[in-house]
Parts: structure tokens; C-alpha cells; sequence
């Protein structure tokens, strides 16, 4: 960390009323944010935020055309909210307004990159489940959080305390980014893998469909990192509010399937097929009146465009950015993409899979 970057904190944390807080730095993951814990003087403790807006590109602007979020880089065209903490401010506001627990803000410097945010604790999903948690009440709840967060039409603009931070779709050109880092990357972590112009316009193509039903459905707000390692249990709460939501920056209007994806098609840890249906079951059971052939169509189709984005970043993380511990997680991946290629509407993916794709390049 830069000196220049450490004195910005030690002020910003000064002038908030925490210069002499103990400051204990959390293990990061695999963004450009950095967590640290702040102890202090009464026996309390706040998390201090700290993402550098210059390690990021821009975010994209709204109203930008096809060829502007292109030229302005790859958050623009795919990623859309860049981290960006004045996201992240204006999202938690919005997420505690429903009565959904996300941190409450502290304090803040939005061009500075940096806030004090409450301290929801480390009960992770992940970790409480491994120590003996149930699995099933946990999960149950993150499902009833998602159906509070869908049972709002989410606003264009997110608008607070100065900031006003615009709610953007998840659309064609996002999602095409999304598939195609699959295509980018994976040859090069699997360098017998070649895909040649016509591979690469047939994959456009297959997903062509999906993506204008993942654009076109895009009416609910998407957390759009829902898993095991984002959620936290806090069982001194009631209800939905009993799972703490953190690491939402990137939050978009996206199709409702996303999140589940995110949530059931957890890269980090397995879940189980009866998880799976437990899961998809509850939120079905509260949503009488959507189509469930299409709910469950659209969840195995956009879970696919989804798993597959992952394999691509998870091959990029390794080959770019040198981190190994990744690909042990490619596996798990190529799982659930099987399970969702099971659905007859993704035979075509299947058939392309099955062409450029062997089976020992998945793994």
C-alpha cells in the first residue's frame, strides 16, 4: 500500500471520530477492496471499506451506447458499477429500507474510496454451515431475503445523502461480456482448447436467446455476488432480516434467476442437489403466480451463461492474476454446468460443449 494511501485512511478515520482505533486487516478476495476491523475505545467494533477508485476503470455511465461502454473499458461494458463505495453507500441504504440487513453506513468519502460501515460480525454462511449450522434454515432464509428484495419494483436511480447512483440493467452487451469470458480464458488455461471464428460465432449465437431473456427480465434488484461467502447468519435478528448482505456494489436490475444462480451454483462450496430443489421450491411456493416452467427454464439457462462467466474469471485469476488456488474450484463448476445442460432447452450449448469442450478440459 502506498504511503499516500495509508495517510488518506489515517485522516479519513480522523476526522470521523476513529484515529485511535485499533486497526486488524482482513483476509481480502479476489476484488480490489481491502476490509479492515476497527476496535474501539468501548469494546465495539466498525469495518473500515477502503477501494481505490484508480484501480478501477469507469463505471458506465447511463444512457452510454454500445460502442461508448466499449471504449470506456470492460466495467463499462460488463461489469457496469465498477465497486464504486458511493454504490455501495446508496445500495445498503436502499437493501435496510426493505428491512433487509445490510451494514448501516457510518461514515463516508465516496471519491476518496473509502467508509466506515457497521460490523455484521464473521458468521459467514460458509463458515457457520461448515461448523455445524443447519444447512437448511440457512438457505431457507436466504431465499425468504430474496423474495422481500423481489417483492419491490427497484427504482432506476438510488438516491441518498448526495448521492445519486443509477440502478442499471443487466443487458445484452453485459451478459455477451459475461459468456465471453469463458471463450477468452479457458485456452488459456487449458491450452489444448482452440476456438476458431466459427466456434466463436456459433457460441455468440447459442446464447443469443438467452441473453434477450435475461435482458428482458430484468425487473427485480440483483445482488449480483449472493453466496455463501457474502451471506452472513445472524440469528438475533427475525426473518429475512436474519441474513446480513454484504459485498453488493456491483448491483444491478437483473432477471430474478441470477441470484439463485449465484446462491445454488456456489463456486466456493457445494450445494447439494436437495439443497438445490429445497431452495428453488420454497421461493416458487411463495411466487404462486409465476410460470414455474419458465422460472425454472430461465434459472438453467442464465445458471449456464452464469457458471460459465465464472470459468472464465476463475481461468483469468489463475493465468492473469496468479492465483492457483482458483482452479481447484473449476470442477465443482463444471458440475453444475452438466446439471444445468440436463435441460433439454440447452441442447444446443450442450452440442457446442460436446464439440469444442472434451471431457478431460473439464475439470
Amino acid at each position: 500500500m502506498s504511503s499516500d494511501r495509508e495517510a488518506l485512511k489515517a485522516r479519513f478515520l480522523q476526522e470521523n471520530g476513529f484515529g485511535s482505533a485499533r486497526r486488524q486487516p482482513l483476509t481480502g478476495d479476489a476484488s480490489t477492496r481491502a476490509y479492515e476491523r476497527l476496535h474501539l475505545g468501548n469494546g465495539g467494533t466498525l469495518i473500515l471499506m477502503d477501494q481505490p477508485p484508480k484501480l478501477e476503470t469507469a463505471p458506465c455511465p447511463p444512457g452510454a451506447t454500445r460502442e461508448e461502454r466499449l471504449a470506456l473499458g470492460f466495467n463499462a461494458a460488463y461489469r457496469l458499477a465498477a465497486g464504486r463505495v458511493d454504490a455501495f453507500v446508496a445500495c445498503a441504504r436502499y437493501l435496510t429500507s426493505l428491512g433487509l440487513s445490510a451494514p448501516g453506513i457510518v461514515a463516508f468519502d465516496a471519491p476518496a474510496g473509502l467508509a466506515v460501515i457497521e460490523d455484521l460480525g464473521d458468521g459467514l454462511y460458509a463458515t457457520e454451515i461448515a461448523a455445524g449450522a443447519d444447512e437448511g434454515e440457512l438457505y431457507d432464509a436466504a431465499v425468504d431475503a430474496l423474495t422481500v428484495l423481489h417483492a419491490a419494483k427497484p427504482p432506476g436511480r438510488l438516491i441518498s445523502e448526495g448521492i445519486d447512483w443509477p440502478l442499471l440493467s443487466y443487458d445484452d452487451l453485459a451478459l455477451t461480456q459475461a459468456a465471453d469470458l469463458f471463450t477468452d480464458w479457458l485456452p488459456r488455461l487449458r491450452t489444448q482448447l482452440e476456438f476458431d471464428d466459427d466456434a466463436l460465432a456459433e457460441w455468440n449465437m447459442v446464447w443469443e436467446p438467452i441473453r434477450r431473456r435475461g435482458e428482458s427480465g430484468a425487473d427485480v434488484f440483483c445482488h449480483r455476488d449472493y453466496h455463501a461467502e457474502n451471506l452472513l447468519w445472524l440469528p438475533d435478528r427475525a426473518g429475512p432480516a436474519r441474513v446480513g448482505l454484504i459485498d453488493f456494489q456491483d448491483a444491478v436490475r437483473a432477471h430474478r434467476a441470477w441470484d439463485f444462480s449465484m446462491l445454488l451454483h456456489d463456486a466456493r462450496r457445494d450445494v447439494s442437489p436437495e439443497i438445490e430443489k429445497r431452495a428453488l421450491e420454497r421461493y416458487l411456493a411463495a411466487h404462486p403466480n409465476l410460470d414455474r416452467a419458465r422460472f425454472l427454464a430461465d434459472y438453467h439457462a442464465l445458471g449456464a451463461l452464469n457458471v460459465a462467466r465464472i470459468i472464465g474469471i476463475f481461468s483469468r485469476l489463475v493465468i492473469r492474476d496468479g492465483k492457483p488456488r482458483y482452479e481447484a474450484m473449476l470442477p465443482r463448476l463444471w458440475r453444475y454446468l452438466h446439471a444445468c445442460l440436463a435441460d433439454p432447452g440447452l441442447k444446443d450449448l450442450k452440442r457446442w460443449l460436446d464439440r469444442h469442450v472434451p471431457l478431460e478440459a473439464r475439470q
